[in-house]
């Protein structure tokens, strides 16, 4: 990737640690690598669980570009737990609208959240250089997190029971210990190459340029995507608009385009000129990028753990990347936390390789079907991409061929070794291993979504009031006509579609671990004891 136009907008400077002047190694019980939004993330929600966790970044800064934009429903879900979405709301462009075009011809449109009963939107645009400084501030009102900025990791070596670290820093180098590694360090992944580990997929030859500019303008808060348009013949383009008046522009240039040339500010200012019909507008950031869809084989290299995109690549294309990484986070944090504490099964952390090999794999398959579609590889590919735009304004089934980049969705562990098997042959209703639909509950004047109910640990919800034994593991809440919180709109039975007697097992990262028809404690016991590794 090439980029121009880079600022600082967040600095951090380099402080010395008290571990830089111990005799020997200091010892913690997480280390991670990368203090980007995966990084962060998983940091956060670590120190909630009461693990101490020290934070390495290289970079004593943050600013160079605003790379990822587009934050999803689960994401955002997820920075609400960890107490830092208020800020990001409030700054971000929200949307669920997009709109798909062929030359100046509008084909369809679609709304990514029609229906009502959800906290949060569909989308936010949002720079990530705000994104990250909103995770570090929340980073900072934690003290079992400790961000060393201008820590540069040169050296790994991996034992059965932790890793070694060797640190470079601006008063020399010194060495760490740890339980458990993650490396959260990006596509070069430092850590990955390392190790010596094989990052295996398909690297595309297609080109495309991406540029924010600063401009006003009134178009409508939507995603809006060409196929050959006037413009930019023969390619297609994209349009998002950011906060403070930024607007992000992505142009397919081709496989045989020259990216020196193409980068330079005058041939850039020039296409995009093209598009607008105007130059009232400065160019604030510009990258060229190749698609690469990529991934470890195993993302948990004895005490080592990847996570974020040095585990898996995908595309831009659908804002799969930072969202992806951000629910590795999500998966991985109660995990080790219950490691840590002695409360984890054997095939506890392991589940986290399955699942989110699964969800990289289920990106991975939409980022290639989407880069296939928007630069067909054979003269057959593009006949029959041809076609399929041809019908779409008419046909609805020609508008589901159509991809320019299906948009990010929470995976659904369809094959997690932690869900139980359906006690009935269910037919409609969350499963076991989707993740949790939102709801908007009430409690007399009080209305509130379920997603704000949800507790760090296990949720059991029931549909009536049962004898439950205590555990500190477990959150209860009984909604229906007899419960603690009712569904006015009824949205919850509609999403959840439980009978009078049933109950649903919600895991700590808001996916479904168990559901059953007729609840009782033994129910209960065998699915959190799966639910655990056990």
């Amino acid at each position: 990737m090439l980029e121009s136009g880079r600022k600082t907008l967040f600095s951090f400077p380099y402080k010395r640690s008290p571990d830089q002047s111990a005799t020997t190694p200091a010892h913690h019980p997480v280390i991670i690598i990368g203090a980007g939004p995966v990084g962060l993330a998983l940091a956060i929600d670590l120190a909630q669980r009461d693990i101490a966790v020290v934070l390495l970044d290289d970079a004593d800064r943050i600013g160079e570009g605003s790379r990822a934009i587009c934050f999803a429903k689960k994401t955002l879900e997820i920075f609400d737990r960890l107490g830092c979405v208020a800020p990001m709301l409030e700054k971000g462009v929200r949307w669920s609208v997009g709109k798909v075009f062929q030359g100046e011809e509008l084909l369809y449109g679609f709304d990514l959240l029609a229906e009502e009963g959800h906290k949060m939107p569909a989308f936010i645009n949002l720079q990530q250089y705000h994104v990250e400084k909103h995770l570090v501030d929340r980073a900072g009102q934690l003290p079992l997190i400790n961000i060393r900025w201008g820590n540069r990791v040169t050296d790994i070596a991996s034992r059965h029971d932790g890793a070694a670290l060797t640190i470079e820093t601006p008063d020399g180098a010194y060495a760490l210990n740890c339980d458990w590694l993650v490396a959260c360090d990006g596509a070069r992944s430092p850590t990955r190459t390392r190790l010596g580990l094989d990052f295996a997929g398909e690297v595309f030859e297609d080109q495309f340029l991406i540029a924010d500019v600063h401009m006003t303008a009134d178009f409508p808060v939507e995603r809006w995507f060409w196929f050959d348009p006037p413009f930019h013949s023969g390619q297609s383009a994209l349009l998002h608009k950011q906060p403070d008046d930024i607007w992000r522009i992505d142009l397919q240039l081709g496989r045989d385009a020259d990216t020196q040339t193409e980068r330079k500010p005058d041939n850039v200012i020039a296409r995009i000129k093209r598009m607008l019909g105007h130059g009232n507008f400065t160019l604030e950031w510009v990258s060229i990028y190749t698609f690469q869809c990529r991934k470890l084989e195993r993302l948990i290299h004895d005490r080592v753990i990847f996570a974020g995109d040095s585990a898996h690549q995908v595309s831009p294309f659908g804002a799969r990347g930072a969202n992806s990484g951000v629910q590795d986070a999500q998966n991985l944090g109660w995990k080790l936390a219950a490691v840590l504490t002695g409360k984890a099964g054997p095939n506890l952390l392991t589940s986290y390789d399955r699942e989110r090999s699964e969800a990289a794999d289920e990106n991975i398959r939409q980022s290639t079907r989407a880069t296939d579609f928007l630069a067909p590889h054979s003269a057959a590919e593009k006949h029959l991409r041809n076609a399929a735009l041809a019908l779409a304004k008419h046909t609805d089934f020609a508008k589901r061929m159509v991809n320019s980049g299906r948009l990010s969705v929470p995976t659904a562990y369809h094959d997690s070794p932690l869900s139980s098997a359906d006690d009935t042959d269910w037919r409609v209703g969350v499963s076991p291993g989707a993740p949790v639909p939102d709801a908007t509950l009430a409690m007399k004047d009080r209305t509130v979504f379920l997603s704000e109910l949800l507790g760090p640990d296990f949720t059991l919800l029931l549909s009536s009031r049962q004898v439950v034994m205590d555990n500190p593991a477990l959150s209860i809440l009984v909604i229906g006509a007899d419960g603690d919180w009712s569904d006015p709109q009824s949205q919850f039975a509609e999403r959840f579609a439980f009978g009078l007697h049933g109950a649903i097992l919600l895991r700590p990262d808001g996916h479904v671990a168990a559901r059953t028809q007729t609840f009782s404690q033994g129910w209960l016991d065998k699915a959190m004891h799966k639910a655990m590794g056990y």
